[in-house]
């Protein structure tokens, strides 16, 4: 089937794509919404300008548009507006999207690719998180936490790459201060920097990291493609 994937550069849309080519499908572009500030309830808001470089490598285009409001409402128009454009111009047949529990954003998907005759595939729905976040290491993916914001996790997981050690602590951290070890919940973000799919691993080049005490953000300032990899 051709599809569309919704597309922020974490792990869960990258490797939501991943598993829909391992099941036949044809990833023919990534629809990315850059949303107005990280208040919003649908949509990745850090580093989301370099999926550009994620986009490149996998040689999948891409698709974009910036939001200008942080309303729901907004927000899923423009996600039904970059369906319809993705339909005219690649002719897809459905969407592929990396939610793992969030009802909300899966509701709101189907309601609008029912609208549009497009199909939903979520190739990750109900994953159990530690056989998924394991899952995600043993099949190469590198990536990094770009935002932290639950109790248990501070400064030191910023730009962290996630290792195998690293989810036996995240297990551990999650259980004791309640947070989803898959960070469905918010309690962080990820960006993938490298994977199966990927021609090219990026680079970071420069970064800040900020932190008030409680949540962080590791904001990627210049990155570019490894050639040399």
């Amino acid at each position: 089937m051709k599809l569309a994937s919704l597309f922020s550069g974490g792990k869960d849309s990258t490797y939501a794509i991943y598993v829909a080519k391992k099941q036949g499908h044809d990833v023919k572009c990534l629809l990315s919404i850059f949303p107005k500030s990280d208040e919003s309830h649908l949509l990745h808001h850090p580093n989301m300008k370099w999926t550009k470089l994620q986009s490149e490598s996998m040689n999948i285009p891409q698709l974009t548009i910036a939001s200008t409001s942080d309303e729901t409402d907004n927000e899923l128009t423009l996600v039904e507006n970059l369906l319809q454009n993705a339909k005219e111009q690649f002719q897809i047949e459905g969407l592929v999207h990396g939610g793992i529990q969030s009802k909300f954003q899966k509701d709101n998907f189907e309601k609008i690719c029912s609208k549009l005759n497009l199909k939903v595939i979520a190739p990750l729905w109900n994953a159990d998180p530690e056989h998924y976040m394991n899952e995600l290491v043993d099949s190469e993916f590198d990536f990094i936490m770009t935002t932290v914001s639950s109790d248990g996790l501070d400064d030191f997981w910023l730009g962290k790459t996630i290792l195998k050690s690293d989810i036996v602590s995240l297990k551990h951290l999650s259980e004791k201060f309640g947070f989803n070890l898959n960070f469905e919940g918010g309690e962080a973000e990820t960006f993938v920097i490298d994977c199966p799919l990927f021609i090219n691993s990026i680079k970071i080049n420069q970064f800040e990291k900020k932190w008030d005490g409680y949540r962080g953000r590791f904001e990627i300032v210049d990155a570019g493609l490894n050639f040399n990899a």
